[in-house]
């Protein structure tokens, strides 16, 4: 009886940071990174008088680690939305309209709010702008909206490079680490945009990026033919682009909100 609570216990404690975790350390520390080469002067120094010198690349993954903490377990829902599939833009869009659930739209709505507030206790500006750089970057990570039947694709089981995995970790941490780049790497590989990207990208809602997300995770889920499919060299050629795309969409718009924040 004792050894079935360990494994119980043990496999509650896995099952928590898979569905809330995304891109994985890597993923949100090029998000984060990105979006600081294009923060406004202003929005560096106030950004720099909450965080200190804690850069936003090193900020991003707090709320992952912070799991360790079970005092703030109330921040794991915050982390994804999940969607029906066959949802056309419309649909997507009346939803969150009325959404008033724990979520990552309500709470990135939420933390930006309250970080607007000039009169906001130190301790929680701290708090929410650790979450929003980290929010951000889930909110382009396509599984974060996937289906709830399956906690988004955590129960669609893959083989990646025949090694056990699922749909949701495949696109968290293994495609961006099968590049074999450092966060800084990686952002210099890919950071390139116009100023009229830019523009647009940040100019779009947070119900934009989400929809972006949602859609991209159906054709994802479309692919997957059968339990246990195997994904390697093919998938990755297929897929990286839109790794990428995602990664810099997202650093493009954080850079938008905190310097819509901080202005």
């Amino acid at each position: 009886m004792r050894i079935i609570k360990k494994l119980l216990l043990a496999g509650l404690l896995f099952y928590i940071p898979c569905q809330t975790m995304a891109w994985g350390m890597l993923g949100h520390r090029i998000v984060a990174q990105i979006a600081d080469g294009y923060l406004t002067k202003k929005a560096r120094r106030q950004i720099m008088s909450i965080l200190g010198n804690e850069s936003l690349a090193m900020s991003a993954n707090w709320p992952d680690f912070i799991k360790s903490d079970p005092s703030y377990n109330y921040l794991s829902p915050w982390h994804y939305i999940n969607f029906k599939e066959g949802l056309s833009e419309q649909q997507v869009h009346d939803y969150l309209a009325k959404d008033t659930a724990t979520d990552i739209y309500t709470k990135l709505n939420f933390v930006i709010s309250e970080l607007k507030n000039k009169s906001l206790e130190q301790d929680k500006k701290v708090l929410y702008l650790r979450v929003l750089i980290h929010l951000v970057g889930d909110a382009h990570q396509p599984m974060h909206t996937g289906r709830p039947d399956d906690l988004g694709g955590n129960r669609v089981n893959v083989l990646w490079f025949n090694q056990p995995a699922n749909l949701h970790s495949v696109w968290d941490e293994k495609l961006i680490e099968y590049q074999e780049l450092s966060y800084t790497e990686y952002v210099k590989a890919i950071n390139f945009t116009s100023k009229e990207q830019r523009k647009e990208w940040q100019g779009q809602s947070i119900g934009q990026w989400l929809y972006e997300s949602y859609t991209i995770s159906n054709k994802l889920y479309e692919e997957i033919k059968e339990p246990n499919q195997k994904l390697s060299y093919r998938y990755n050629f297929d897929h990286v682009q839109t790794v990428n795309d995602r990664l810099l969409k997202g650093g493009v718009r954080l850079a938008g909100v905190l310097n819509d924040i901080f202005k």
